[in-house]
């Protein structure tokens, strides 16, 4: 029998395209053979994938369609920010034709489909092409609840000033200023809010779902969704950075040369000294934040990395992402700024590495967790406030230090906070070493996490049975 093809539709942003790259990795492992849907300038995020399973893994390359509100050349929600989603999905909707025309002409066309949640409006291109389809959520299970929820009641919730989530396991509640951006940026009647509502309602009624989580994270929320959705294809395989392609051997030890001299101040800081800042790939501070943020890690007087995302010329001219004149100086020794890409897995996974201030994006919390490194949490926009609670009131890994995208925390107290959260006797510290043996045991052959992708994949080998 020949191998059980499937079509993988990943969403082009940092945050939910590297998970399915990781569970594709693991797909082609288990024998499936693979198409990507990728638009040409994200196709180098493929190359490492691809290099790994030349044989099992096949990209279907299409041009990005044109959207009024996307500039030519962007193809990727890291160009164009939060606020960019609604006009990516719409955008992205216009490939349905030369799916279908790929699909046809296939000698052995896909058994299913996996999109991204995102990407809701694959479920009715899978009906067109008689094959299943999987919503994949690269995060967690209460931001579908809550999303889920939030499409089907916008009249509800919209002018509340708290959202009360009364049935959902331990009664949780959120400001609206809080809810998932994707909810909160929806326009009655506008043609993009409205496909992209209908398109993640689509979520709700497609053949299954899988969660980059585990089940010791958030257990009763899975089987809260699982009851709702009335079906047994939920699948839990997370956290999927431990069993992507860069988790293998002792690649999280190689340092790139260009850090060697960060890494080599790592290796002489006590264990778990260390606080890592960053706030991912999307995300500028104002002015009035990177000088509230300086001055508060300055008087913690505790070791620090602090990433520093670099703006276009204008952005910083209005000081988004300045650094204050004359901070490196009086905190060298004992901090580094860097203004580059670095090699977070790596950071955080060194042995001096002991908190990380954080927006609270999913994967940066699932490697922080992996790493066994406690949060500290400053939740912006989008997924954040909810994953925040996760990790805060319900797991109690993480710390809380600001809230909101143009929040300004005072100095004074972030420093305490970080200085008393970075103590070696920290509780929150203690309760993030216990998850992270619970999220590497997860994954292991014998975890829950393990053995949900054994049944994913069997479902899917089923398919190709047919």
């Amino acid at each position: 029998m020949s191998k059980s093809h499937v079509l993988i539709f990943p969403y082009p942003a940092q945050g939910h395209i590297l998970a399915l790259l990781d569970l594709s990795h693991q797909l082609a492992l288990r024998g499936l053979s693979i198409t990507l849907i990728v638009t040409p300038k994200n196709l180098s995020l493929l190359h490492p994938l691809l290099r790994l399973h030349p044989v099992a893994v096949h990209t279907l390359i299409l041009p990005f369609p044109s959207h009024p509100k996307i500039p030519p050349g962007v193809e990727n929600v890291r160009e164009l920010g939060n606020a960019g989603n609604y006009s990516m999905i719409n955008a992205l909707s216009k490939l349905q034709d030369p799916i279908i025309q790929w699909f046809r002409s296939h000698p052995s066309p896909p058994v299913a489909i996996i999109s991204d949640f995102f990407l809701g409006w694959t479920l009715k291109l899978s009906v067109h092409l008689g094959i299943p389809r999987i919503a994949f959520y690269p995060g967690s299970a209460l931001l579908a609840l809550i999303i889920n929820f939030c499409w089907r009641n916008t009249q509800a919730v919209r002018g509340q000033r708290v959202i009360e989530f009364s049935d959902f396991p331990g009664a949780p509640s959120f400001k609206e200023e809080h809810l998932p951006s994707i909810v909160r940026n929806y326009r009655e009647s506008d043609p993009d809010s409205e496909f992209v509502k209908e398109s993640s309602l689509e979520n709700i009624v497609s053949w299954g779902c899988i969660f980059n989580s585990f089940r010791d994270l958030e257990g009763e929320y899975l089987e809260y969704l699982r009851t709702t959705l009335k079906h047994p294809r939920v699948f839990v395989v997370g956290p999927l950075s431990l069993i992507g392609p860069d988790s293998g051997g002792d690649q999280a030890n190689q340092y790139p040369d260009e850090h060697s001299d960060l890494f080599n101040w790592l290796d002489g800081c006590p264990d778990g000294s260390v606080l890592y800042v960053c706030f991912g790939s999307q995300k500028f501070l104002k002015r009035e934040q990177m000088a509230a943020l300086a001055a508060g890690l300055e008087r913690s007087n505790t070791r620090f990395i602090w990433v520093v995302k670099s703006g276009t010329p204008q952005q910083v001219e209005e000081g988004y992402g300045v650094v204050p004149e004359g901070f490196e100086d009086r905190v060298s020794g004992r901090g580094f700024v860097i203004g580059s890409w670095v090699p977070q897995v790596a950071i955080l996974n060194h042995r001096a590495v002991g908190g990380f201030l954080s927006h609270c994006g999913w994967n940066s919390l699932s490697e922080a967790i992996v790493a066994g490194v406690m949060i500290l949490g400053w939740p912006m926009e989008a997924d954040q406030f909810v994953n925040a609670k996760l990790m805060v009131d319900d797991k109690g890994v993480a710390v809380r230090v600001c809230e909101g995208a143009d929040s300004v925390p005072d100095p004074g107290e972030l420093g305490r906070i970080v200085a008393r959260s970075m103590g070696a006797d920290s509780a929150e510290k203690e309760r993030t070493k216990a998850l992270r043996e619970k999220a590497h045991r997860s994954v292991s052959e014998e975890g829950r996490s393990g053995k949900e992708l054994d049944q994913l994949v069997e479902a899917l080998t089923q398919l190709n049975a047919r």
